[in-house]
Parts: structure tokens; sequence; C-alpha cells
């Protein structure tokens, strides 16, 4: 399958460095892929399309240029090139959640063994838990290809929810408190 992409070059001012930064950071933020120094990729959506045309908007604002272009890969090692581009990014994104995820884990499974059994602990993790959670949703939403690590991703998003739930329990248990209707409760997986 041919996709259409949105490619983004932008030019800025060699100081200060922080516009640089910034577009960097909000290009990664969106998806986009780096090709080469100030040209970005993305697919051609009508949310990309929105997008740069506030990163247009910023880089003016910073004294920079912008342009912007639709393209279409001439040759299949270049289409290739590119999805594996992408593919290596979400999965290095969800790499990474995976291992926050198993850091998860393991802080519940050390909070257990110790029996610290509190309602500040459980907000803790409670919290930490939905980090990852709408972590993972940033990243979900910039997967149009579902790398190869998203199914291991929700799983281990589902084994942390698990574990709170049994450290909920077990907190309320401890403290002789009901935990009351949407405590401690299975959120749904995507």
């Amino acid at each position: 399958m041919a996709y259409a992409w949105i490619l983004f070059s932008t030019q800025l001012p060699a100081t200060p460095s922080s516009p640089r930064v910034m577009v960097w950071r909000k290009m990664r933020s969106a998806g986009a892929a780096g090709l080469d120094n100030g040209l970005w990729i993305l697919p051609d959506t009508e949310a990309a399309e929105l997008f740069l045309q506030e990163m247009r908007e910023y880089v003016a604002q910073q004294g920079g240029a912008s342009k912007s272009f639709r393209a279409a890969a001439l040759d299949e090692a270049s289409e290739a090139e590119i999805l594996e581009r992408f593919r290596r990014d979400r999965a290095a994104e969800y790499g990474e959640l995976i291992e926050q995820s198993v850091d998860f884990l393991a802080e519940i499974d050390k909070e257990t063994r110790r029996q610290n059994f509190s309602f500040a602990e459980y907000e803790e993790n409670e919290q930490d838990l939905a980090k990852l959670e709408a972590w993972y949703q940033k990243v979900r939403g910039r997967d149009f290809l579902e790398a190869d690590p998203h199914g291991e991703a929700v799983a281990y998003l589902e084994k942390c929810r698990q574990a709170l739930q049994e450290f909920a329990a077990a907190v309320f248990a401890h403290e002789g408190a009901d935990p009351g209707p949407g405590q401690a409760e299975d959120t749904p997986a995507e």
C-alpha cells in the first residue's frame, strides 16, 4: 500500500537554539519522523495538516521560515524505509512504556512485600498508572502502523491495572474501609 505524506521543512536562526529544540519536540510528539536536518515527514491526514499550520505559525513567530509539501515515495524501497522509520520510532516508545510498566509492577510488588498498605501509597500508584495510560494513549495516537510491541504494551498495562486492583483490595482490607463503587475496579483495556 502506498501512503500519501506531508513533508515539512524548517529553517530557523542559529541562535537561540530553543526554537529549534521546541520544533523538534513538537514534531516528535506529533509522531513525525525526521528525514534530514529540518525535514520532517508525517502521514497526510487532516490532523497533520492542522498541526503543521500551527508549526508554520510558530516558526514564523521565531523569525524562521517553513514549507510544506504533499509527497509520495517514488519507489517501494523509499516507502519501505519511511515506514520502517515510523515502526522503529513507535517500537522504541512502546519499549519505553513496557520498561516503565515493569518498574510499576516492581514497585507494587515491593510495597506488597513490605505490607505498605496505605491510602497514600495506593494514591501514588494510582497516579503512576494514570501516567502510564496517558502515555500509552499518546503513543497509540501516533502509531498509524500498529508497531509490533503494541500488543505487548497493552498486555503490560493490563498487568499493571490488575496489580493495582489487587493492591487496592489489600489497602482497603488493611484500613478496614469499603472501596465503594468505582474504586479498585478494572479499567477496560483498549
